[in-house]
């Protein structure tokens, strides 16, 4: 119960930065710049892609702590393949970018 406790603070921001990655790049952060800063689309994929990133690792304690180890292991190979999906995904576009 307390790890539910614990981690929900933590699942909330990061449903919210993916969502809105320019909020979340300059949560508590905001008073460092006079204007609003713009942020590549490179920065934000990776905004999104490291909210994922801690949806997943919360997800892998919140199964492994409530449920059976097994559980958690089927979330972490989830986890990994989401991580490589993206990176090829990631480096195709940027590739595309190159050559175009």
């Amino acid at each position: 119960m307390i790890e539910i406790l614990a981690l929900l603070p933590l699942y909330i921001i990061s449903i919210w930065t993916y969502f809105h990655p320019n909020e979340g790049l300059l949560l508590g952060e905001r008073w460092k710049y006079e204007e609003e800063p713009i942020f590549t689309e490179e920065v934000l994929w990776f905004t999104r892609f490291a909210s994922v990133i801690v949806m997943f690792f919360t997800t892998i304690i919140l199964v492994g702590a409530l449920l059976k180890a097994l559980y958690a292991i089927l979330v972490t190979i989830g986890l990994f393949l989401y991580i490589i999906y993206s990176i090829l995904k990631f480096r195709r576009r940027v590739l595309d970018e190159e050559y175009s």
